[in-house]
């Protein structure tokens, strides 16, 4: 009878890990040089037939011993690679090498944080670390959420379960697209969306809207809008929740992280004013995905999340001192994602994320220079966080759509679209700190030449 494979985890586990993180490491570095851009050339149909062509039967009757370098590497050369500068995108970031480090611990130990007995180490460190940043956004506690996503999701819950059924989501019409979803999939009234011409939420439009219709009002504002970046008046936001007695909801997923920068901290002013807060360290923060938050300011709201499962978090258990985990999270199973969020804290440290805030900030405010200073492109707005949006002057709304899908089509540059006055632009979204002046160059050349070469 053969021997099982060998397990991660146990005594013997780094030993049996070694030399697959030596076929793992090989296969990353040939797949990235195969790939040779930040995005494989050739568009879905050929990434598609490079998998099949390199996998073959994914579940043969024999097993195949090079399977981990085969896939790794065909992963590696039809990756989009976050920390090319010409992938710029989406809120997709780099990740730190130290995250990815304890990201292979979380991986090998494999903790559950669905009851205590599963998650001793990590269930102590992820209460550390929850009260830590939710102090940093002037809270009291927080829970970690798969993202952004999830986080709304459950302030959208938490809103119900404190203000009832009727609660109504009121939000601007650039709010991210999970706030309306939840409301749906909550079963709550209709949201209610407020135009913002300007592209943030209109204070005064607010005002006139929580005065007209009905409460209960869950108010949900946003700090870094995913199009452009925007930061909603967040102090004028608050007080007008606070007149009319409404509850609010700061969606800070992209912008949170500017808590850690001296320099663009004050942009969050107003923030600690919300009953709950998402944070998402996957984008400003070099997480590996998943790695959100979402932070509350009364701590009694979390227990409308108390759940009971004899078999997790039995009375006598929960009253001997065993922690209750299962009210953390809406999830049973779940990955101890602290640990990489608690080693690059404990790492870098406050200034040292900060600094790399800052470093991308910088280099959204000399992109946008170097669109201002071209008579051939249109500059939307200069940057409030990290995104440029763009457009060759004289491109139409289709010449812009393909001339991004050429770029795509030839592996050359990863950039994203978004609308905004009515027009369809590029969107550049600057998060990897390495990006020097000459890539931010680079790139503008690579849209003039697709432009020339593209219909419109």
């Amino acid at each position: 009878m053969s021997s099982p494979p060998p397990l991660a985890s146990g005594p013997q586990g780094p030993d049996r890990l070694r030399p697959l993180l030596d076929t793992v490491l090989d296969a990353l570095r040939r797949g990235g040089r195969a790939r040779g851009g930040p995005l494989p050339a050739g568009g879905p149909e050929a990434v598609t037939a490079m998998v099949r062509d390199a996998v073959g039967d994914v579940l043969p009757d024999r097993g195949d011993p090079d399977a981990l370098r085969t896939l790794v590497r065909v992963l590696a050369e039809g990756a989009a690679d976050p920390a090319h500068p010409w992938c710029a995108a989406h809120l997709h970031c780099p990740p730190l090498a130290v995250a990815a480090a304890a990201d292979l611990a979380v991986s090998v130990l494999n903790p559950s944080l669905d009851s205590w007995d599963q998650a001793p180490a990590a269930s102590a460190l992820e209460t550390l670390l929850t009260r830590a940043l939710a102090r940093e956004a002037g809270h009291s506690d927080s829970l970690v959420t798969t993202g952004g996503t999830e986080a709304n999701q459950l302030a959208l819950l938490l809103a119900r379960e404190a203000d009832g059924a009727a609660v109504r989501l009121v939000h601007a019409a650039g709010a991210h697209h999970s706030l309306p979803r939840a409301a749906w999939l909550l079963g709550l009234p209709d949201p209610i969306g407020i135009p913002a011409p300007a592209g943030t939420l209109d204070p005064a439009a607010l005002d006139d809207t929580l005065t007209r219709v009905p409460g209960p009002h869950l108010v949900a504002a946003t700090a870094g809008t995913t199009d452009a970046g925007l930061i909603d008046p967040l102090p004028e936001i608050a007080a007008r929740c606070a007149a009319h007695g409404a509850r609010l909801h700061i969606d800070a997923a992209y912008g949170g992280p500017l808590l850690f920068s001296d320099l663009h901290r004050p942009k969050l002013t107003g923030l600690d004013a919300a009953h709950t807060i998402a944070l998402d360290l996957h984008k400003l923060g070099w997480q590996p995905v998943p790695a959100g938050l979402l932070t509350v300011r009364d701590p009694q709201d979390l227990t409308a999340l108390h759940h009971h499962a004899d078999y997790l978090n039995a009375d006598d258990d929960t009253d001997a001192g065993l922690p209750d985990l299962l009210g953390r999270s809406l999830r049973t199973t779940r990955r101890a994602d602290v640990l990489k969020l608690a080693v690059t804290l404990k790492t870098l440290g406050r200034t040292g994320l900060g600094a790399l805030v800052d470093q991308v900030c910088a280099q959204a405010e000399e992109f946008a220079r170097l669109v201002h200073a071209d008579p051939r492109l249109d500059l939307h707005a200069r940057p409030v966080i990290s995104t440029v949006l763009f457009r060759p002057v004289h491109a139409t709304d289709a010449g812009v759509a393909e001339l991004r899908r050429l770029l795509l089509a030839t592996g050359r540059a990863v950039l994203g679209r978004a609308r905004a006055d009515g027009r369809l632009w590029l969107k550049a979204t600057l998060l990897n700190p390495a990006t020097r002046p000459d890539d931010l160059a680079g790139l503008l050349t690579l849209v003039h030449q697709a432009h020339a070469e593209g219909p419109g």
